[in-house]
């Protein structure tokens, strides 16, 4: 099996012309085929195209002939290639082994070629397509009616007719299909999430700075750290999508995240009617996010008891200053202590508030206000 260029189609995502790429599985006695046309040679597609073939022929060959695709072999060599390691997955998986073509030597690779040779010379020349769906539905019509039903220029047989017999010797499908994953090196951001297509995911806040392996299936993503799981989450659907759990984080951001706005309004009710007037304007504010303005005012209550927040409460909205420094200062200073009736308002504060005394030259009867 082996990737080759497909035609240029419109892609629905960009709106753009974008290479296709078939993807070929021929199997080696019978010359049946698998098709698919993709848009790229990822890992993920790789392996999708690996499980779709299988279903294809509702069996699994023992050996997979692959060339050195880089999606599949990491490192190509004559004696000693290495495996990707989703792969490797893929094929304990399934059961199969995997035979990479010798590098540089097109002579070795015989099927591998020739599979993609006749997808592209039979074809794709005399057909147009519409979309990516229409392409893949063309093709594996094409394969049952066209090309499997050929006289094989090699074998002198039909591939669909031969097919009958070979399929009986191949390894049948697993009970339950393998869960296909490919692996990604991250490392931890200081928010404590790793960065994986576009999306972000947390682990616990100790492994912040750390180089750890992720492990992506269509359905979940699990970090692991020292070939141990640490973290696992629903893959996420949108690219800025953020996946975190509360627990992963440092204890005092675990405390910030869980005083919303929710918990400081219903701690300011069971403190009283002018904490809960005061709390509500400060969240209330329509420039500045003042969340942790409300969590400082709420926290002075471990200092100095409700009853005397509440009173400071009810001083800093007399004054016309609901702010969390207000309210400190008037505890701190002790003015909560006071009865409300000695209040003094402010020199500015009231119906005068931007008024200012000036004296007359040419009057006798007192300042008057401008």
């Amino acid at each position: 099996m082996d990737f080759g260029a497909g035609p240029y189609l419109v892609d629905p995502a960009t709106g753009e012309l974008r290479r296709t790429w078939a993807f070929v599985m021929t199997l080696c006695f019978s010359r049946h085929q698998y098709v698919e046309f993709v848009w790229d040679q990822s890992v993920r597609t790789w392996l999708g195209c690996h499980r779709r073939a299988f279903e294809w022929f509702g069996a699994v060959p023992a050996r997979l002939i692959i060339d050195n695709a880089k999606c599949a072999i990491t490192h190509a060599c004559m004696h000693d290639p290495q495996v990707q390691r989703a792969y490797a997955e893929c094929a304990e998986g399934y059961g199969f082994r995997i035979d990479a073509c010798p590098p540089h030597d097109p002579q070795k690779k015989g099927i591998v070629e020739a599979g993609v040779k006749y997808v592209k010379g039979n074809f794709l020349p005399t057909r147009s397509f519409r979309d990516l769906a229409d392409l893949n539905a063309q093709v594996r019509e094409w394969v049952l009616k066209e090309a499997g039903l050929r006289i094989h220029g090699t074998t002198r047989v039909r591939p669909l007719d031969t097919f009958a017999v070979e399929r009986s010797t191949l390894l049948p499908l697993p009970e339950v299909p393998p869960d296909l994953g490919t692996w990604h090196a991250v490392t931890v951001h200081r928010d404590c999430h790793v960065s994986f297509e576009r999306a972000l995911y947390s682990v616990p806040f100790a492994l912040v700075g750390k180089a750890l392996w992720l492990r992506a299936t269509d359905a979940v993503v699990t970090v692991y750290h020292d070939f141990k799981p640490v973290a696992t989450h629903a893959r996420a659907r949108r690219p800025g999508e953020r996946r975190t759990v509360s627990d992963h984080l440092p204890p005092a951001a675990q405390r910030f995240f869980a005083h919303d706005r929710s918990w400081c309004l219903q701690q300011a009710r069971e403190i009283g009617d002018a904490c809960a007037q005061l709390i509500g304007q400060l969240l209330s504010d329509r420039i500045s996010e003042r969340l942790r303005a409300a969590q400082g005012v709420l926290a002075l209550k471990d200092q100095y008891g409700a009853a005397r927040l509440e009173a400071a409460c009810e001083r800093a909205i007399a004054h016309d200053s609901p702010h969390y420094r207000t309210v400190k200062t008037i505890l701190a200073g002790g003015h909560d202590l006071a009865p409300v009736s000695t209040i003094t308002p402010e020199p500015y504060a009231g119906r005068a508030r931007f008024a200012r005394a000036t004296a007359s030259l040419f009057e006798d009867d007192g300042p008057t206000f401008h």
